[in-house]
């Protein structure tokens, strides 16, 4: 065990070691909080601790009146292999598919588990809509003129304390407002690049990612990376030395599709590779909340003291979906980038600014955060167990330590594209592996979007797709 670690992370991997090795069986009872500290001779809240980030891993439950119980963790198939994806750069081109997948997210017609989303009453919407009033009373002179580009001060002052929870000390001065998380990228990629640049990526990649690069005419060169922890900074930097990168785009903290997180040790290297090679990097932090330690959740960027690091999020996978409200720090960059959002896109509705800053600032927000974490875990224990049972043997499934995102490898004669027509026909969709490469690899991977409440007509909609993959395999033998 790593010495490093706080206390009480030691103390809840011990703990998840015994549950998992079966020394702790399922349905056991743990010694009450206090007992457990007296017996370990820590305080109180360090067992505390420990038992919460289990909570949020999904090892164990609390049960009203009753104490801490190790939860059943089911049988699931194994894990894929680090991705070996060209080592060349790629023209991006990608196809209406996404759209098909976006567009029907919100349609319930379908059961989808394309879009990388969760169930709506997971977010405290009726609290955000008493804050969104409350600053529709108070300003509502603001409906009579133009928003501000940077977006409101009170809300990049409520994120500039927000973002301390990633380790980063942000200046509220260099932060701009954008909409969604997917603007603050596209406004980092456009300063620091021109069309017909190389930039690296994860593969696989979000295809909203490779979407952009697309549009900008940007090539990506994709990076191996492992499904738990994250991208090869081997071959980034054998990469760095071949290939005339311009710039990094990388989730280091729950990617998506595979839901990896950098460890802490890996987050501080890519921070001095960035400043020895002067590296512009775009960091994704849309999802770093979601992991269940305070150091998975820290940012690249927290070890970047020059700020070469572009720090990208928003709130639509932890707070508000449906505000698409995302931010941006860029450090010296800051002027440029607000220089080409005034160009593109103006400012956002201060009203909601308003009301996110109020909402943000009044507390709460991290007790909702651990009931998404430990939903998520239960959500994703329960879907590896339904895709053990259902999907063809020799399916690999990640198995994240955070986030609602799984990526399946099926057995090569499966193609995802074929079994994405065959979902659809069914009313159900799924996002194929060929939407996350640069090129027509993942043929026989796919993503599923696991974060909604898994009802008896969503589990047989999981267990449908399993059953039209081992249709296809059966007929491909």
């Amino acid at each position: 065990m790593d010495d490093k670690l706080p206390l009480y992370l030691r103390l809840a991997s011990s703990l998840e070691h015994q549950a998992r090795n079966g020394s702790l069986r399922a349905g056991t009872r743990l010694p009450s909080v206090r007992s457990h500290a007296q017996q370990q001779g820590v305080s109180i809240s360090t067992v505390l601790q420990a038992y919460r980030a289990l909570e949020d891993r999904g090892v164990i439950e609390a049960r009203p009146k009753s104490g801490f119980f190790v939860r059943r963790t089911p049988r699931s198939p194994a894990e894929p292999l680090p991705s070996r994806p060209s080592s060349r750069p790629a023209a991006v081109g990608k196809p209406a598919i996404a759209r098909v997948v976006m567009e029907a997210a919100g349609d319930p017609a379908y059961h989808s588990f394309g879009a990388a989303q969760a169930s709506a009453d997971l977010y405290p919407n009726e609290r955000l809509r008493r804050f969104i009033t409350r600053a529709a009373v108070r300003h509502a002179p603001s409906l009579g003129r133009y928003p501000r580009p940077s977006g409101a001060p009170e809300l990049r002052q409520a994120i500039a304390r927000h973002a301390l929870a990633l380790g980063c000390n942000l200046h509220w001065q260099d932060l701009l407002v954008t909409h969604g998380c997917r603007e603050a990228v596209a406004l980092c990629l456009r300063a620091v690049t021109r069309p017909g640049d190389v930039v690296a990526i994860e593969s696989p990649a979000y295809f909203g990612f490779l979407e952009l690069l697309q549009s900008l005419q940007l090539r990506a060169l994709e990076i191996p990376t492992h499904p738990r922890h994250g991208i090869s900074l081997d071959a980034l930097e054998f990469a760095l030395d071949t290939q005339p990168v311009r710039a990094l785009l990388v989730v280091p903290t729950v990617s998506n599709p595979l839901g990896s997180i950098m460890p802490v040790a890996a987050k501080r290297r890519l921070a001095a590779l960035a400043a020895a090679r002067d590296l512009p990097v775009i960091e994704d932090v849309i999802c770093n909340e979601l992991a269940a330690s305070p150091d998975a959740r820290r940012a690249v960027r927290s070890f970047d003291p020059t700020a070469r690091v572009m720090l990208c999020g928003s709130f639509s996978k932890t707070l508000a979906p449906g505000l698409a409200l995302g931010w941006v720090d860029a450090g010296p960059r800051a002027a440029e980038l607000l220089a080409c959002k005034t160009a593109n896109s103006a400012g956002s509705a201060e009203l909601l600014e308003w009301g996110l800053a109020d909402m943000l600032d009044a507390g709460g927000y991290e007790p909702a955060l651990r009931r998404l974490r430990g939903f998520f875990a239960r959500q994703v224990q329960q879907a590896r167990s339904v895709i053990g049972e259902s999907f063809p043997a020799g399916t690999r499934v990640t198995n994240p330590d955070a986030g609602f995102f799984l990526w399946l490898e099926l057995p090569a004669p499966v193609c995802a594209l074929t079994l994405y027509e065959a979902c659809l026909a069914r009313q159900v969709v799924i996002a194929p592996g060929p939407l996350f490469g640069a090129s027509a690899r993942y043929a026989h991977c796919l993503r599923l979007s696991v974060g909604e409440h898994f009802t008896p007509a969503r589990l047989q909609a999981l267990r449908e797709i399993g059953a039209l993959a081992c249709a296809q395999l059966r007929q491909a033998a």
